[in-house]
Formats: C-alpha cells, structure tokens, sequence
C-alpha cells in the first residue's frame, strides 16, 4: 500500500488548512486510515483516525476543531482554528488492524503566531 499526502503548508494562527491522503495498492481490508505529527525530539502523535465503520477518534488537543473523513482509499483531515502548537509533520497511515501498517512520506504544517 502506498499514501501520498497533499496539503499543508503555512498558516497564520487561527487559520484553516486541510491535508489529503490518497492510498494506492492493496488496499482491500485496510482497517483505518488516520493522521499522525511529529516535531523535532518528540514521539508521533496520534491525531485523529477513522475505520472503515466511520468510526472517528480524535486526540484531545485537536478535538472540536480538527476533522477527519474518508477511509479505505482517501481520507482527509480539516484543521481549523490552528495553532502555533499544531506546527509539525503530518503523517498519513494505514492500517489493516490496529495499528498502523503504511505511512506517507510527511507533509508540513507551519502555523505562525
């Protein structure tokens, strides 16, 4: 399976960005697709995910302002109200049980306060 992330770039706090993923390959029974961040030193986070349910899942710290859909081939992430703590790469993942089994190579997100 292969993601291929489009989007991010750079924002002003308070701001929206939305960030695509596509999923080629095999993708048949993929569990989930969901999005992750890293920024330099820290562990990936996950931000929020969706199975092939629609079953949502978000982290505390985007819930009510971050929005996932899609799953199985495309899945897409609406940020709104960003922040200068939102700042890091996004990652796409796949997944055909619980946790992820496929990543996207990364895209950024900058949020300038």
């Amino acid at each position: 399976v292969q993601l291929v992330e489009s989007g991010g770039g750079l924002v002003q706090a308070g701001g929206s960005l939305r960030v695509s993923c596509v999923a080629s390959g095999s993708i048949f029974s993929l569990n989930f697709m969901g999005w992750y961040r890293q920024t330099p030193g820290k562990e990936r986070e996950l931000v929020a995910r969706i199975n092939r349910y629609g079953i949502t899942y978000y982290s505390d710290s985007v819930k009510g302002r971050f929005t996932i859909s899609g799953a199985n081939v495309k899945s897409a992430l609406q940020m709104n109200s960003l922040k200068a703590e939102d700042t890091a790469m996004y990652y796409c993942a796949a997944g055909r049980k619980e946790s992820p089994d496929y990543w996207g190579q990364g895209t950024q997100v900058t949020v300038s306060s």
